[in-house]
């Protein structure tokens, strides 16, 4: 199979089966051979109905029902766990994404022997103070924290080797920075290409400028997981020894300076009235703690256990 195409949604009742006989239409113009795997992360209107239909009446189409909620990265795991194509796309299902692109996407993958192509919505029609500056600050601390040279880590249109999404791990909020992981997990030929955007036909923008907010905490987590996740102990551990030898030297100093004093007959403090000694205290219990902490982390990484990511209620069509 050449083309898996996976599609998240919630709440997109109105949009999907316009959406799918586009998509139809680019596949058999294009002579593709595809499956396309809608994902409904808890919808409650009619979209699972909808999915279910389209299903019935075509094989290449699946679709996944979860039982809530769980985010757009948990619906992008299991659409790539059962994705079967050589190339696997992923779009929105706002019809914000274009499907004439995915031509071109496929023959970038195959023809240039690419991992990843990342969609760029050049030019945006969204609004500038809610989304289009915010973005722009968000994708700019992107690229300087990451390396990667992108200019829009969170545009939904993205083409991956299969081998990339089968070697990557997408949770908590991390579809954002799907390209960062793969890079982590080796896959550097990564460029990206203008995509055309398109406004919203149906219904409203599930994203509110609080996405923003958790965007930077998630691009703090994945910078460090990037750094150390592999090796905690080289930061927490390098940091308690540090403190740890500070609160030492510290304790010495007044240690010293107490006895010194106290040969010569000079006037002296109780060394639980020196404030350095609280200081000193508190940077070897702080040192001692990091240091445990770097350790524990070294632990948690030897034992490996399933995650819940997700429970799925129903599925339809055939996988």
């Amino acid at each position: 199979m050449q083309l898996s195409i996976v599609i998240p949604l919630l709440n997109e009742e109105e949009s999907l089966n316009e959406l799918y006989n586009w998509i139809v239409s680019v596949m058999r113009s294009n002579s593709f051979s595809y499956e396309v795997i809608f994902i409904d992360d808890g919808s409650t209107d009619g979209s699972w109905k909808t999915i279910k239909k389209i299903s019935a009446e075509d094989p290449a189409v699946k679709g996944i029902k979860f039982n809530r909620n769980y985010g757009k990265s948990q619906a992008l795991h299991v659409g790539f766990d059962k994705a079967e194509g050589d190339v696997i796309i992923t779009m929105d299902a706002d019809l914000q994404d274009n499907p004439e692109e995915i031509p071109k996407l496929y023959n970038l993958i195959t023809n240039q022997n690419y991992d990843l192509i990342s969609g760029w919505k050049k030019k945006r029609y969204d609004s500038v103070l809610s989304k289009n500056l915010p973005s722009k600050l968000f994708n700019a601390a992107a690229r300087k924290t990451s390396g990667l040279k992108l200019h829009d880590f969170n545009c939904g249109l993205k083409a991956y080797r299969k081998a990339v999404v089968k070697n990557i791990d997408v949770y908590g909020e991390m579809h954002r920075y799907i390209p960062v992981l793969a890079k982590n997990a080796g896959y550097s030929r990564i460029e990206e290409m203008v995509v055309q955007h398109q406004k919203r036909k149906y219904g409203k923008t599930k994203f509110g400028v609080e996405r923003f907010i958790n965007g930077f905490l998630d691009l703090i987590t994945i910078w460090f997981l990037s750094k150390f996740g592999k090796r905690p102990m080289h930061l927490f551990g390098a940091l308690g020894i540090l403190m740890f030898f500070f609160g030492v030297i510290f304790a010495a100093w007044i240690g010293g300076s107490k006895l010194y004093k106290l040969y010569h007959g000079l006037p002296s403090i109780l060394v639980t009235d020196n404030p350095w000694f609280y200081i000193s205290l508190t940077t070897i219990i702080l040192g001692t703690l990091l240091f445990l902490t770097g350790f524990l982390g070294e632990l948690i990484l030897r034992s490996s256990r399933e995650k819940d990511r997700y429970r799925i209620s129903e599925t339809t069509g055939r996988f």
